[in-house]
């Protein structure tokens, strides 16, 4: 496949339904227990499924037709088919990954006698620095959310100033209810990753957002499907993430020489400036709610770069 060439995209129903009848069990008792024992997301779901329809696809070929047959090196052949094709190395760490979760639960569920991925290692993938904000394009895409006097304008203004403020993911913000903001504290409680619930504060910005639109925006655009939901669609449900995501790049875009990022480069930037300002990496890592601080620790690598590049362009030599 030729550099920077994506591989062909794989119609994973299609190669899910040809799955002999052994492996296709399997596949649906493991779903049934990532969404009701594991609890996790539907995004989390989506991705581990995928990784496991390749798999038991890949041993389907090589003429399996019961999990008791997958090998260390059933796993390892079908990495090796990914990373002929193409895929990413971050791609096939996360595959790996997904891979051991998946044969760990073969065993506690009894499907296999042993877990055959525990010795599976995951290939190292390349840091790639995320882009960020300034401080100075943070607070212009602020301003530019806040141009409008409109209930969407100020739902806008509210959902940039809460997603910068805040640090969190865009679907913390689309699940907040009126109730989860604390105004008296300034701080959101927040349902995270695995069911995880943090209080992460908030500052006067954000403040001032929150009561422009809960006395001058919300009311406007409510409806019978609105219930708790602090922020609203146009039509007056819950807003989904898509739409937020459409707030965000819309906002950014219109500052001169800013990165086109949407709401997880708005929740890089919060970190990075929070580092930056002086905050200790394990407070960032609980506003964030990352489970590693290892996972926080790339923003240091952020700060450390822009540090770098301020050095070079402003030290006489540099």
């Amino acid at each position: 496949m030729a550099a920077g060439q994506r591989p062909p995209r794989v119609d994973l129903i299609a190669v899910r339904g040809s799955l002999p009848a052994g492996l296709g069990a399997v596949l649906d008792d493991y779903e049934r227990h990532l969404r009701l024992e594991a609890n996790r997301s539907e995004h989390t779901v989506r991705a581990y499924v995928g990784d496991v329809v390749g798999l038991l696809d890949h041993l389907a070929k090589l003429g399996g037709t019961n999990a008791r047959q997958l090998e260390l090196g059933t796993l390892r052949g079908w990495l090796a088919v990914q990373r002929n094709a193409g895929v990413a190395r971050t791609t096939l760490a996360r595959r790996s990954a997904s891979l051991r979760t998946f044969t760990a639960w073969l065993r506690r569920a009894g499907h296999t006698d042993t877990d055959v991925g525990a010795l599976l290692a995951s290939p190292r993938g390349h840091r790639i620095l995320p882009p960020v904000l300034d401080v100075a394009e943070a607070t212009s895409a602020m301003q530019t959310a806040a141009d409008r006097e409109t209930p969407l304008g100020r739902r806008d203004r509210l959902i940039m100033e809460l997603l910068y403020a805040t640090g969190i993911r865009v679907s913390e913000l689309v699940g907040l209810d009126i109730d989860d903001a604390d105004r008296s504290r300034r701080v959101v409680r927040v349902l995270g990753k695995g069911n995880k619930q943090r209080t992460v504060p908030y500052g006067q910005a954000a403040e001032w957002a929150l009561d422009d639109w809960l006395a001058q925006g919300r009311a406007q655009l409510a409806g019978p499907s609105s219930g708790a939901a602090l922020l609203l669609g146009a039509r007056g449900g819950r807003l989904d993430q898509r739409a937020a995501r459409e707030v965000v790049h819309r906002s950014i875009a219109a500052v001169p020489g800013a990165p086109d990022i949407g709401p997880h480069g708005l929740r890089h930037s919060a970190a990075t400036h929070l580092l930056e300002g002086g905050a200790d990496l394990r407070t960032v890592q609980e506003l964030l709610g990352h489970a590693s601080l290892a996972t926080t620790q790339l923003y240091t690598h952020v700060s450390v770069e822009r540090l770098r590049q301020t050095y070079a362009k402003a030290h006489p030599r540099a």
